[in-house]
């Protein structure tokens, strides 16, 4: 599919800036739905221009992939366009296009959604680096020791646990 050229809005400052949307654009209606959401996020960043490319993608005759990775654009916003981006979803909602509403719906939902709490990662038995020996210089709190951690999962067998009484 060709995309018809883009009037630039007069917003942008140079000649780099029109081609950069340019550029975000094309990408956005690429197949490849990996990259048609990294163009998105790129142009959630872009303020007007960026909400303007977006509601383009989302409300025009396109492919599925685009209106997902419009959405993905969409509510990726911050800030003062964060308000504009969710007024735009909401239209989106009474879109003629089933695929133009479902994006909406779900861009909506993951919107108003808090985000999930990270979880705490693995720090051993000290708590982090050093501990209460401090940190033993460049070769790390244990020095140059390298072990191995096999997780919470079955055991492995091999011919040294066999023949240790304790298993290990």
């Amino acid at each position: 599919m060709t995309l018809s050229d883009r009037k630039p809005s007069g917003r942008e400052k140079d000649q780099a800036a029109i081609e950069r949307l340019a550029e975000l654009r094309k990408k956005l209606h690429c197949e490849e739905i990996s990259m048609a959401r990294k163009a998105a996020f790129h142009l959630s960043w872009m303020q007007e221009d960026g909400l303007d490319i977006l509601k383009e993608a989302l409300f025009g005759n396109f492919a599925r992939t685009t209106k997902m990775a419009a959405g993905y654009g969409l509510r990726s916003m911050n800030g003062r366009m964060r308000k504009m981006a969710e007024e735009v979803l909401t239209e989106g909602l009474t879109h003629s296009n089933r695929i133009t509403k479902e994006t909406c719906a779900k861009s909506l939902l993951l919107m108003r959604q808090s985000p999930a709490e990270k979880k705490a990662a693995f720090r051993g038995k000290r708590g982090g680096r050093g501990g209460p020996r401090g940190n033993r210089g460049p070769r790390g709190p244990r020095g140059s020791r390298v072990q191995e951690y096999r997780g919470r999962g079955h055991r492995r067998f091999d011919s040294q646990s066999r023949n240790n009484p304790r298993g290990r």
